[in-house]
């Protein structure tokens, strides 16, 4: 399984999207710090979901780390997210 298809495997199950956008952006990374060569390095996820609700910044972005784990989390260079209710 790509390391896209597992972000977005594991937000699902933690989470009830209302929307749910994983853009794997590796490529414009290419050659770059943490580039890995692998071209699954670098990602940005726009998560909509009624559990992020009153939660401040901080608390959701800990909160999609809690979801996606710690060896997901440590496996890829760069994590954009963009999180809103």
């Amino acid at each position: 399984m790509s390391r896209s298809a597992e972000i977005e495997t594991r937000l699902r199950e933690a989470f009830t999207p209302s929307e749910l956008e994983v853009r794997n952006d590796s490529g414009r990374h290419a050659g770059h710090a943490g580039d890995d060569g692998s071209g699954e390095s670098h990602f940005h996820v726009r998560l909509r979901a009624p559990e992020l609700a009153g939660k401040s910044r901080i608390a959701r972005h800990r909160a999609v780390h809690a979801a996606l784990g710690a060896e997901l989390t440590t496996a890829i260079h760069a994590l954009s997210l963009d999180l809103d209710a």
